[in-house]
């Protein structure tokens, strides 16, 4: 019978992780539908300033990005993590944490520093690497404007000679059950190229195009920062929700295999009852 008591505990314990995983589920799906709407409707704006930014640019002469496309000696790197503030989400800080460790490996003998925006990859990332900064509040806001000051102040560490290149690491949302590891260099900026001609109608600037084009790179990096922590919130609820439902599968699976042990325990123990009281009349009997 201890052993039937144990098996009964096993599918109390299991039932109530399954309610747990169930309802996290449902919470990360609700959460989801917000975070995908937002950068769904977001990022046909960016991709617009990006092509906006590309048609002015086009059309000077010389290098006009200024400070922003310094292209430097590379000494000294930084890499901006973002990952989640909690876990139960599957690989998916994981897989941001391996690869910025991958784009660390890659500058052998060069000063690689760590950003970290979110409290997952901080403490991981600690171990092994310099971590500069730790942004995991922005989530409890995740609003333009609190990015907006994150993107200026690594343009600023860029600018100023702090460091002579930084590169994001996150995971770019496209569905719930996938998340695409993404490594995007943010500054320098690359040259700007497109296959899209550029438009040659005759416009008149005001003010001039050079004005024009060193104000939209900084709004285009402000916009490029809040992407990629809007992509990597929105991935990180699908990642939870894909998780849990799979978490809640296994453990209903898990406790229909426990019910189904207790059901033939019991029945042993029943069958063995019988066939003590049969003996024992039996041996009455002779």
């Amino acid at each position: 019978m201890a052993n039937l008591k144990e098996i009964r505990n096993r599918i109390t314990s299991v039932s109530s992780t399954m309610q747990i995983t169930s309802a996290m589920k449902m919470v990360s799906a609700a959460k989801l539908k917000k975070a995908q709407d937002a950068i769904t409707a977001m990022r046909p704006y960016a991709e617009k300033l990006t092509e906006l930014l590309q048609n002015v640019s086009a059309t000077l002469d010389g290098d006009v990005g200024g400070d922003f496309t310094s292209q430097r000696e590379i000494n000294r790197v930084l890499v901006v993590a973002i990952t989640s503030n909690r876990g139960l989400c599957g690989a998916f800080n994981t897989n941001v944490i391996k690869q910025a460790r991958v784009v660390a490996n890659s500058y052998p003998g060069k000063q690689v520093d760590i950003f970290a925006i979110g409290k997952k990859g901080n403490d991981v990332l600690t171990k092994g690497h310099t971590i500069i900064a730790n942004k995991s509040e922005v989530f409890d806001h995740l609003t333009f404007d609190n990015v907006a000051a994150i993107a200026e102040a690594l343009t600023e560490k860029f600018i100023t000679g702090q460091y002579d290149k930084i590169e994001l690491v996150y995971n770019q949302f496209k569905n719930a059950a996938t998340q695409i590891v993404q490594t995007e260099q943010f500054l320098p900026l690359a040259p700007i190229a497109s296959d899209k001609p550029a438009s040659t109608g005759d416009y008149i600037f005001e003010p001039s195009k050079e004005e024009i084009v060193l104000t939209l790179i900084p709004k285009s990096l402000k916009t490029q920062l809040y992407k990629a922590i809007r992509d990597s919130f929105a991935a990180e609820h699908g990642a939870r929700m894909t998780a849990m439902h799979k978490a809640t599968d296994n453990a209903t699976e898990l406790r229909n295999q426990l019910k189904l042990t207790y059901n033939k325990a019991r029945q042993a123990a029943i069958t063995n009852e019988i066939l003590e009281i049969v003996g024992g009349a039996e041996a009455l009997n002779g």
